[in-house]
């Protein structure tokens, strides 16, 4: 059985703000897994933005997962659609390859508070699947547990940078900006050295894997979308 996951959480940031500092979230002090994004498609379409992008990052596997999966490197499709008028963005992540083993379908709606527009609410739901006969409900319930886990590290992120974009001046003036702790000064410096690391990863090898995956994003890779209007309990 699919389980199926949701929270919210509230970005003290204008809507605007949080999708300027959507295309600007990596890297952070939180994203040391993540290698490369690339851009695959955009256009406008009725005045709205649709996009969609390939991510590469590095996937912790328990010691019982190695025997199901054969690389620590796996793909992302996020798709995302932006109304400046409603003042309205979805996105949509699925990851492709190992599919088979363990799907992860996530949709997040980032619209304004209506407690208080200058915030933003971000609404998310995910829908974790398993196709391994005999071992399906103990991988979906773990992929189920880090998703809760992952979701702290990415809000906690991506928050990170909307401190920096927008809070910067003030932070570097106070000589502290904290997010879960870390201040402006060593959250700079573990983003300079997460970088540097990317970089270093980064070879030519992963490159032209990273450009075949997305030929196959978009020639074969269906609409994230799609996937997930049926179950969507909204």
């Amino acid at each position: 059985m699919v389980k199926y996951f949701e929270n919210s959480f509230i970005f003290q940031f204008k809507w605007d703000q949080v999708v300027q500092g959507f295309w600007k979230r990596y890297p952070n002090p939180e994203s040391t897994h993540v290698l490369t994004e690339d851009t695959i498609f955009r256009e406008v379409r009725g005045y709205k933005l649709f996009s969609k992008r390939l991510l590469t990052k590095t996937n912790r596997v328990p010691k019982w997962g190695e025997h199901f999966v054969g690389s620590r490197i796996v793909r992302i499709i996020e798709e995302s659609i932006v109304d400046p008028k409603n003042k309205v963005m979805v996105t949509y992540t699925r990851n492709i390859g190992y599919t088979r083993v363990m799907s992860v379908v996530e949709k997040v709606v980032y619209q304004e508070s209506r407690e208080n527009p200058q915030w933003t609410v971000a609404r998310r739901c995910a829908w974790v699947d398993s196709q391994l006969y005999g071992f399906r409900s103990a991988i979906e319930a773990f992929g189920l547990e880090r998703l809760r886990k992952n979701c702290s590290k990415m809000n906690s992120g991506f928050e990170y940078i909307l401190k920096t974009l927008f809070l910067g001046t003030n932070a570097i003036k106070n000589g502290v900006l904290s997010t879960d702790g870390i201040s402006l000064a060593e959250g700079t410096a573990k983003v300079a050295a997460t970088t540097d690391d990317r970089k270093g990863r980064l070879k030519d090898a992963a490159r032209e894997t990273a450009k075949k995956a997305a030929e196959l994003a978009k020639s074969k890779a269906r609409p994230v979308f799609a996937q997930c209007q049926p179950s969507d309990p909204s």
